[in-house]
């Protein structure tokens, strides 16, 4: 599979529900049964045909070892997907300021050079050819209160309606609490960079290269995303975005959220980022790690350069 150098990371409030929120991606159809393959779209427009890598993840080999080295990996066919129920939806895309503004953030978040490549170098032509084409293209936004005055969020929260409770939680202690700070303290973001952390939140907004236009549909959470992809009749979301592995995962709106709905979701590998450790950043692991798993227990993986040409009719 081609290989791009980016990486990311995303906010705290997910960093310790982590390996929990994984699994229960996982459960809920990510490596159930395969569903049958069709080739009639039932929509009036032609469908697009667009180069699309999957991973073949059968069949084990046990005269190997390990025996996973038996699989099929990385493919790339021709597939077809309906202009009528496809989207493309720009995740977590942040204006997060400079170095100078915010050091501690971009000491703890050191995704964000990486990311402001790819919002200068990919999007632009990206979002272009989407907006000229016959696809939706939706936002997911959080953080802040950046978007809260765009018609296409206003519209999203109507059409949402009231958002449900929120799930019951298992009261604290002192010694949970105690835990958690040190977790904050040692884990992520670091005591000496909360501040600049929190500041840089309260000034987040969009980048120039990722506005919504007025008439794009704005999501605070999987609620409001679900009802506009229920509007447009959209049962299939191309994300892109920041993190990979991290929001686009797990936050409101992201993947395992939107699977719950019957949504597939696939992703656009040029055009987002992955959270990256000490061990993993001169790699990308943690990217080439998170495409496969958006590949398995998702949907399926594009190269922004082929997914532009199909959507644009080009051959």
């Amino acid at each position: 599979m081609r290989k791009t150098s980016d990486p990311s990371i995303s906010r705290r409030a997910m960093l310790y529900r982590t390996g929990a929120a994984l699994a229960a991606s996982t459960a809920a159809g990510g490596m159930g049964p395969a569903s049958g393959a069709t080739t009639e779209t039932g929509d009036g427009a032609p469908p697009l045909l667009i180069p699309t890598w999957y991973y073949q993840h059968f069949d084990a080999d046990y005269t190997r070892e390990p025996p996973e080295e038996g699989f099929g990996g990385w493919k790339q066919t021709t597939l077809e997907f309906s202009r009528d129920h496809t989207a493309v939806v720009v995740m977590h895309a942040w204006d997060a300021g400079t170095a100078e503004e915010f050091p501690g953030w971009w000491r703890c978040v050191p995704y964000i050079p990486r990311a402001n490549a790819v919002l200068k170098e990919v999007f632009p032509g990206l979002l272009a050819a989407v907006r000229a084409s016959d696809l939706p293209l939706f936002h997911v936004v959080g953080g802040g209160d950046y978007y809260k005055e765009l018609p296409g969020y206003q519209r999203a929260r109507a059409i949402a309606g009231p958002p449900a409770p929120p799930l019951p939680t298992i009261p604290s202690d002192p010694v949970r609490e105690k835990l958690n700070r040190f977790r904050s303290e040692h884990v992520f973001v670091g005591r000496h960079n909360e501040s600049d952390v929190n500041r840089g939140f309260a000034h987040v907004d969009f980048p120039e290269e990722a506005r919504p236009l007025p008439e794009e549909g704005v999501a605070e959470n999987g609620e409001q995303l679900f009802a506009i992809c229920k509007e447009r009749g959209v049962n299939h979301l191309v994300y892109c975005g920041f993190a990979i592995n991290w929001c686009l995962l797990l936050s409101p709106g992201g993947m395992a959220e939107m699977q719950r709905y019957g949504v597939m979701c696939s992703a656009l590998r040029q055009a987002t980022v992955a959270v990256e450790n000490k061990e993993t950043a001169r790699d990308q692991l943690c990217k080439e790690i998170a495409l496969w798993r958006v590949a398995l227990a998702f949907g399926f993986i594009f190269d922004v350069d082929d997914f532009v040409q199909a959507i644009s009719g080009r051959d």
